[in-house]
């Protein structure tokens, strides 16, 4: 099943790729089947936004289905994410996850064609240490790995509520970090001429509108202001955006899954000019 009203084309605007891998996830996994329930949920959905007043029937965007990540090391899913985003060329990459550890692939191929590339992490965690359960690639360290090739001054953090106390020592050396999700004036200006990747975990979101995550924590975002803040990335050079960590195992209303697929519809409205 295909996101939406997707469909083939030569020379896509967008093209989303599933990455359904979890084998670092901890507490509860299950994330690995967060692309299949963000396709199947994006069928309840409009392709029209009211908000954007644009519609995906006028995007040419395509789903090139799922990487095969089954049985792969951390090391090893890193590499295939790398080198899927790579030959995309001109395609804005849009990643269904799986667990945040996709985004380190994403990253690491962009970083190269923008040596001045900014990310937005918008998560409830700092996702900052250095090595997690003897594990150097991890959902937990996927930010630290960022700071290896990405200055820390290019890194923003909105939504964050729970990390280590070593972990918010280290954010401060970031750009930006703090809980809430509006990005200051002055830190949006510094953005608006540069390169920016955008990661999206849905645990940003309070677990009583996104119960269907592998490490829910209270006192999140609300997803009306997550649409919010997407829909203003229209005002940004975004270069890649993936949105990780639904796990629908822990959510059999669904709801998780429609939410994910609405701000995947509002991103592309909202990033993809043509």
């Amino acid at each position: 099943m295909a996101f939406l009203s997707s469909r083939p084309a030569p020379r896509p605007a967008a093209t989303i790729i599933g990455v359904p891998f979890d084998a670092t996830s901890t507490f509860r996994a299950g994330s690995r089947e967060g692309p299949a329930a963000i396709r199947w949920a994006s069928q309840s959905i409009e392709t029209y936004s009211p908000v954007l007043q644009r519609d995906l029937d006028d995007v040419a965007y395509a789903d090139a289905g799922d990487l095969d990540v089954a049985g792969l090391t951390p090391e090893q899913l890193v590499t295939v994410v790398k080198d899927r985003v790579g030959a995309l060329d001109a395609s804005l990459p849009l990643l269904l996850g799986g667990e945040h550890t996709i985004t380190i692939g994403a990253v690491l191929t962009l970083q190269r064609r923008h040596s001045d590339l900014a990310v937005i992490q918008v998560d409830a965690h700092t996702d900052l240490r250095d090595t997690y359960e003897n594990q150097r690639i991890s959902h937990a360290t996927v930010m630290r790995r960022l700071l290896d090739v990405v200055a820390p001054l290019h890194v923003l953090q909105a939504g964050v509520r729970a990390g280590t106390r070593e972990e918010f020592a280290a954010a401060k050396r970031l750009r930006y970090s703090a809980s809430r999700l509006e990005i200051p004036g002055a830190v949006w200006s510094w953005l608006e001429p540069r390169p920016v990747y955008v990661t999206i975990d849905i645990d940003a979101l309070d677990p009583a509108e996104a119960p269907g995550t592998g490490n829910p924590e209270p006192e999140g975002v609300r997803g009306r202001d997550l649409l919010a803040f997407v829909r203003r990335l229209g005002l940004l050079r975004v270069v890649g955006l993936d949105l990780v960590e639904v796990s629908p195992r822990y959510d059999p209303s669904g709801r998780t899954a429609v939410l994910a697929a609405t701000i995947i519809r509002e991103a592309i409205l909202a990033i993809v000019k043509t």
